[in-house]
């Protein structure tokens, strides 16, 4: 990326924030290679802490591109604010089903255009409670599959030392340890051209979260557990209240 290219905006972000983050973190950062330098890329990390997408950020200008994330469009119809993420080439996405499709087109220009277009594949931060990778949702398949654009993964550990969501604690303290890791680009090669059915785009998330947990894995030097889902709350209500009833009465309920 040319930085003369940048433009005041966005410039004017680098600015304000690089210098911030070259003080509060100690980085350790590889794999920036995998970064195409140019083209439409679909970036896909994992999502440990709200500090998240400050260091990807970093991680990803500094690799020689751009980012481009995805951000609520309420946010964008706000005065000022909107103006200024539309220029720093941020992408308004319609949440809910009657948007969908409209947001999915929104993505594929963007990506078509060379954008590197930052995905968060599970939505959320992780609730798993070790902070290893939740199942994904689909978007970031379904946007491989109608663009054919790399898929690249790349994990962060440290940002939960600044903001933990477990504990909700906070650090301001300069240096913190934070490593990331982009490696090559996810092989979705067999289902290109597939047709987008739930099962395929399952199949695509799967992968990607794989890729993401066993190179989280390798960074923390850590066996990674299975993919984590939450239960749905009626099926944890319902267990709580078959334990409930299996467990043996208090004495003085049996007199």
């Amino acid at each position: 990326m040319a930085r003369r290219r940048l433009g005041f905006w966005r410039r004017f972000a680098v600015m304000l924030v690089k210098p911030v983050l070259t003080v509060w973190t100690r980085r350790d950062w590889s794999g920036m290679e995998h970064l195409p330098a140019s083209g439409g890329v679909i970036v896909v990390p994992n999502h440990l802490s709200h500090f998240d997408p400050l260091v990807s950020a970093h991680f990803i200008y500094d690799a020689g591109r751009w980012p481009s994330y995805l951000g609520k469009a309420s946010v964008f119809r706000v005065p000022v604010i909107g103006w200024i993420l539309l220029k720093c080439q941020q992408i308004p996405v319609e949440r809910g089903t009657v948007d969908a499709a409209r947001s999915l087109e929104t993505l594929q220009r963007a990506v078509r255009a060379g954008s590197a277009v930052v995905i968060y594949p599970e939505g959320t931060t992780t609730r798993e409670p070790e902070l290893w990778p939740m199942r994904g949702k689909t978007g970031a398949a379904r946007l491989a599959l109608a663009t054919g654009a790399p898929v690249v993964p790349v994990v962060m550990w440290g940002p939960e030392r600044i903001f933990d969501p477990r504990t909700k604690k906070f650090s301001l303290r300069p240096r913190t340890p934070v490593t990331v890791v982009a490696g090559p680009p996810v092989d979705l090669s067999r289902w290109a051209g597939a047709t987008p059915t739930r099962a395929v785009l399952d199949e695509m998330t799967e992968a990607i979260m794989l890729r993401l947990r066993d190179m989280l894995a390798e960074v923390r030097a850590e066996t990674p557990p299975p993919l984590w889902s939450a239960q749905p709350k009626r099926r944890t209500e319902e267990r709580r209240t078959e334990d409930r009833s299996t467990q043996p009465k208090r004495t003085e309920d049996m007199a």
